[in-house]
């Protein structure tokens, strides 16, 4: 027993030391012309099946509607006037007023001849007195000097002070693995809240949420994570529409679960949506295109309810959707939960160690099966742990990150049939050759 142990043991640790070197290879990236096969299945999650295919559609959430915004200060000065009138609780406006770089000349900031208009937004935001605005975490030469491409942040880039001054500011960044805004962008997670040279500073739809209910999200903030996934629900139907009727196209037409009421920028200028969807509510105000159905990739991410899991090619929803959903997530306390990161080792241990003493067992007993029990194992493990990541974030939204453990169950193989060959040649290498026996 105590062999058999001793040999699970050194076949198990074989099998993380090969993972190990498996992601020292693909980081050196020695296999660069299978890098679009392995960025696919990198950006897929086994979780994602249950986002987009599995979830039963949601409600409408009655509580958050979705504008679209208005290309000019003016315009967009009368869409919060309109909107205030109907006394929403909350007017959240996913855009910046600034002129870039800190240039105040109508040379580098023309929106600074649209006097007329600077004047009624500043006035607009204002008289609402419930406006969040949204700002910038950035990183200075000298903290990416100090500390490299890090989620720490030294300096806040806000909207010009005639507006921000009469509204509430909190960010919009969300973590994504894009280098320029104008990369393709997919997105997961959100960071909370983040401290800035000594202060804390609330993300957008957190602030949204707090000024909304603050219970709520500060129940949300009790957890203490320093970043969080989102709750995908849902996603807006975007329809180009001139006729002035509010819209939802059937969802299985369009293969996204809609939540969120929609108005377009022109629709709410013309009266032309239902009276009374803004009253008491979240407005989220943000780009979603020139107008419904512009196939615009501006602000846009991949998210977990794309329709297709692996090698993506068109993002599915807008950053204000996004916003949306973590708001939603906050409301319904519809958290995700995870696993530590101790167990999950702990977890991918046990299974491998058990795995291996089986496989030692077929091996000795039944050596004429032991490739077809062992692949056949193999197999059934894959599917049973697959299985059971699926059922617990469709029953419970806990995402258990197996991955470790599906790594090493289909590394177990291999591993023992190398570790043993090895082991054999060993044994060769050290057995001392007989005497040779002369005839004469």
């Amino acid at each position: 027993m105590k062999k058999l142990s001793r040999q699970g043991l050194a076949i198990t640790t074989f099998v993380f030391v090969m993972m190990w070197g498996v992601s020292k290879i693909t980081d050196l990236k020695l296999f660069s012309a299978f890098d679009g096969m392995s960025q696919a299945f990198k950006e897929f999650e086994i979780t994602d099946i249950v986002f987009s295919r599995i979830r039963p559609d949601p409600l409408v959430d009655q509580r958050i509607v979705l504008v679209n915004l208005a290309r000019s200060r003016g315009l967009i000065a009368q869409q919060i006037a309109k909107i205030s009138q109907h006394k929403p609780k909350v007017i959240g406006i996913d855009a910046f007023f600034r002129c870039e770089g800190g240039l105040y000349d109508t040379i580098n900031c023309p929106q600074l001849l649209d006097t007329l208009g600077n004047l009624l937004l500043s006035n607009a935001i204002q008289e609402a007195g419930n406006v969040v605005l949204v700002t910038k975490l950035l990183q200075t030469k000298r903290l990416l000097r100090e500390q490299g491409d890090t989620d720490f942040y030294d300096s806040i880039e806000y909207s010009d002070p005639k507006f921000r001054i009469y509204a509430k500011n909190a960010y919009a960044s969300l973590p994504t693995d894009a280098t320029y805004q104008d990369d393709v962008k997919f997105c997961r997670s959100l960071f909370p809240k983040k401290m800035v040279n000594g202060k804390e500073q609330l993300a957008f739809s957190v602030q949204c949420a707090m000024m909304y209910d603050s219970l709520k999200a500060n129940k949300f903030l009790a957890r203490g994570k320093e970043e969080e996934i989102i709750n995908f629900r849902g996603n807006v139907e975007l329809i180009d529409n001139r006729l002035g009727v509010l819209q939802i196209k059937d969802v299985s037409s369009t293969g996204y679960p809609v939540m969120f009421y929609a108005v377009d920028w022109d629709q709410l200028l013309n009266d032309e949506y239902f009276k009374d969807i803004f009253t008491g509510s979240i407005v989220l105000m943000g780009g979603m295109g020139d107008y419904f159905g512009d196939p615009s990739w501006e602000d846009k991410f991949f998210t977990p309810l794309n329709k297709k899991p692996a090698g993506r090619a068109n993002p599915d929803m807008f950053g204000l959707v996004v916003h949306a959903n973590i708001i939603a997530m906050i409301l319904n306390e519809d958290y995700v939960d995870e696993l530590p990161e101790w167990s999950k080792v702990t977890l991918a241990i046990i299974i491998c160690f058990f795995t291996v003493i089986l496989f030692i067992v077929i091996d000795h007993k039944l050596p004429m099966w032991f490739d077809t029990l062992s692949v056949t194992i193999q197999v059934f493990q894959i599917l049973i742990i697959s299985s059971i990541v699926v059922f617990a974030f469709q029953a419970s939204s806990i995402k258990l990150d197996l991955g470790l453990s599906l790594a090493a169950s289909a590394l177990v193989g291999p591993a023992y049939d190398i570790y043993k060959g090895f082991e054999n040649q060993i044994r060769v290498w050290l057995t001392k050759p007989p005497k040779e026996v002369l005839n004469e």
